[in-house]
Parts: structure tokens; C-alpha cells; sequence
């Protein structure tokens, strides 16, 4: 919405959203198909409304790892969190399909070099650094999967509380969270480039989004529908209405 700061702010909101049960399901079932995970799924379909919106056909997504891929340090307490750097090639516009399979391959390879800091990464590739910007992605993918555990303290009712702290750490986040009720959605923004309405539509096209793959999975990625039914209506109808009245006495030419 608006030109790039010489300097990031770390100014940020968040939008949430939710995908129904349902069509979590049927996400899942079709990241079966393909040998994948819902992850795969959610993060293949992030690519393509990227692609849709921006036309860049070679596109780095970063995401958080755990880093903790060994059974000797599950129990152990520290900060093992890494970021990976997920590129992909969407160069020719293929069919979801193909691009969910590119997706899993990347995935496991990435994750296969996960213990590779990200920061050793920045300092062998020496990208361009800017103050504006972060290196190699401003985009971030998060899934999460394994839902907090209750708490129970006598005499207590515990619940959780949703907070934000103002900030966004990249120019755009997009957090998964998987629930009993089916997924829950969060848009984490830089407040210096988007306005909330932009991100409430960029919820309502990743939903539509959501639907069309799993309706039609082996669809072209520009075939795919983005559009709400709000946005689509005034397009088709409202703005063709331009039909009036006109002397119906006389032939066309005699009205010039």
C-alpha cells in the first residue's frame, strides 16, 4: 500500500482468520495424494497466492524450524529454533499439483540441512544488505501443529489470552495453527507497508484460494479462483450495469 521505508520500524498488527474443519480435511487428504503433509499443502498454496499477486515466478519463503531432531535433547531446555530458506520455481504456472510435489522435495531437503544456521547461511551467500529489508526472504511461512498443552492448577481456571505486542518481525507473516475446529490463521504485517484492509483481503483470497485446490487440484495456478464472491459480484454485474434509456423513436444514426 505504500513505498518501502529507508529504515525498517518494526511496526506491525495481526489479522486473524479461520479455515473450517471441513476444508482442512480435504486439504489434508489431497497432501496425502501427493506423499505430502498439510504443511506442504498450506505452504505450497502461500506460494501461489504470492505468485498470483506478484508474477515472480522464483520465490524464497523463510520458516521456523525446532531444531530438535534428536531424542537425546527433546527434554532439554534452550533455544534451538533455526530458519530455513524454502525456494521455489513457478516460473511455467503449473498445475497445483505439480507444484505441491516441488514443494515436498524442497521441503525435505531443507529440511535435511536444517542445523545449518541461518546466519552462516547469510554470511557465505553475502546477499545485498539493506536497512530496509531482511535478507533472503521477507515472507514467512509458520505451522503449528501440536496444539499447547491445558493447564490445571488447583483452584485456578486457566485460559489463554490472545496478545500482540505491535511489532511484525518481517513484512509479512503468515501463521497456521491447527485446532479441533480446523485451522486457525493469523496475518502478521509491517504496519509502514499494509493497511488492514489489504490484509483482510489477502485472508479472504488465501480461503478462496484454499477451496479452489481442493476442488480442483490439477488446475493451472492462474485458473485457480481468488476472488470472494463480495469482490467477484461488483466485477461481473455491478460494474456492467451500464445499460440506459434512449429515444426509441429514432434510429440509432439519427440520434449522432
Amino acid at each position: 500500500d505504500r513505498p518501502r521505508p529507508t529504515a525498517q520500524s518494526d511496526r506491525g498488527a495481526i489479522y486473524p482468520f479461520t479455515v473450517s474443519e471441513e476444508l482442512a480435511g480435504r486439504l489434508c487428504l489431497l497432501g496425502r495424494r501427493q506423499e505430502g503433509t498439510l504443511f506442504m499443502t498450506l505452504l505450497a498454496a502461500w506460494k501461489a497466492l504470492l505468485y498470483r499477486y506478484t508474477g515472480q515466478g522464483d520465490l524464497c519463503v523463510g520458516t521456523p524450524i525446532a531444531g530438535r531432531n534428536r531424542s537425546e535433547i527433546e527434554g532439554m531446555i534452550g533455544f534451538f529454533v533455526n530458519t530455513l530458506v524454502l525456494r521455489t520455481d513457478l516460473s511455467d504456472n503449473p498445475p497445483f499439483t505439480t507444484l505441491l510435489r516441488r514443494v515436498r522435495k524442497m521441503v525435505l531437503g531443507a529440511q535435511a540441512h536444517q542445523d545449518l544456521p541461518f546466519e552462516k547461511l547469510v554470511e557465505v551467500l553475502q546477499p545485498a544488505r539493506d536497512l530496509n529489508r531482511t535478507p533472503l526472504f521477507q515472507v514467512m511461512f509458520s505451522w503449528r501443529d501440536a496444539p499447547l498443552p491445558a493447564l490445571e492448577v488447583a483452584g485456578l481456571h486457566i485460559c489463554p489470552m490472545e496478545i500482540h505486542t505491535g511489532t511484525a518481525k518481517f513484512d509479512l507473516t503468515l501463521e497456521m495453527t491447527k485446532v479441533p475446529e480446523g485451522l486457525r490463521g493469523a496475518f502478521e504485517y509491517s504496519t509502514d507497508l499494509f493497511d488492514e484492509e489489504t490484509i483482510a483481503r489477502m485472508a479472504g483470497h488465501y480461503r478462496t484460494l484454499l477451496e479452489g485446490i481442493a476442488a480442483h487440484p490439477e488446475a493451472r495456478l492462474s485458473d485457480l479462483p481468488m476472488l470472494t464472491e463480495a469482490e467477484r459480484h461488483p466485477m461481473l454485474v455491478g460494474w456492467n450495469a451500464t445499460e440506459a434509456g434512449y429515444p426509441q423513436d429514432r434510429c440509432i444514426h439519427q440520434l449522432f
